[in-house]
């Protein structure tokens, strides 16, 4: 009896992320992460809509004294990062992939912020030098050729995903670019306006003379 072989599917997506660079023109700091994706099916991509979800595997690196104290607000003392130190979500991205056969390559693009309620941005900013350990999980609808050229659809299993390594180098290239020198902090209004009043007081001026008073009275 002859043995019976799977028939090959119609549409069966691979994902590898193949390098990162900073968006020249952006209203906001922007990662693009250049997606291969590769069909070892046998039906044309008509489209994909793709949904993307972008996470830190942070047991995935080591971490130098400073970042480990950088890094306490979110996981606590070294002694306990056995069990505080975990993934974190970083960014979820939704976006249209053109038409392609065999293969393509498409720019995903990530947007940064500065904003430290966020754990993702104090986690990068917390970084030293090294790369990002990135997790990207993959799902969506693909629009693909059928029999007589018949459109039809299907999901992307849950189980597509790709590991990338993000150098340190790029993440503050890319905010420099935006914010070079600088950094944000949001506060409370009442904080903001004894601040103010603060600053007011000591005829100071700047925000940072302010601060950097502030912090010398504390020692």
């Amino acid at each position: 009896m002859e043995a019976q072989t799977k028939p090959r599917a119609a549409v069966e997506l691979d994902f590898a992320v193949r390098g990162a660079e900073t968006v020249a023109h952006a209203a906001v700091p922007t990662i693009a992460f250049r997606l291969a994706i590769e069909n070892r099916g046998d039906a044309p991509v008509r489209s994909i809509v793709l949904d993307t979800q972008v996470q830190i595997a942070a047991r995935r690196r080591s971490y130098g004294k400073r970042e480990q104290e950088m890094l306490g607000d979110l996981f606590g003392t070294p002694d306990r990062w056995a069990t505080t130190l975990r993934t974190l979500a970083w960014q979820r991205v939704t976006q249209p992939v053109p038409a392609f056969v065999g293969s393509t390559v498409v720019d995903l693009e990530v947007a940064c912020t500065y904003d430290f309620e966020v754990a993702a941005a104090k986690y990068l900013a917390a970084l030293g030098d090294g790369d990002v350990p990135l997790e990207f999980q993959f799902s969506g609808t693909v629009f693909y050729g059928g029999p007589g050229g018949a459109l039809q659809t299907a999901m992307i299993g849950w189980d597509r995903e790709a590991d990338y390594r993000l150098p340190v180098s790029v993440w503050r290239a890319t905010m420099d670019r935006y914010f070079a020198g600088t950094a944000w902090l949001r506060l409370e209004r009442e904080t903001f306006e004894r601040l103010y009043a603060y600053r007011s007081r000591h005829a100071l001026l700047s925000w940072e003379a302010a601060i950097d008073l502030l912090l010398e009275q504390q020692g």
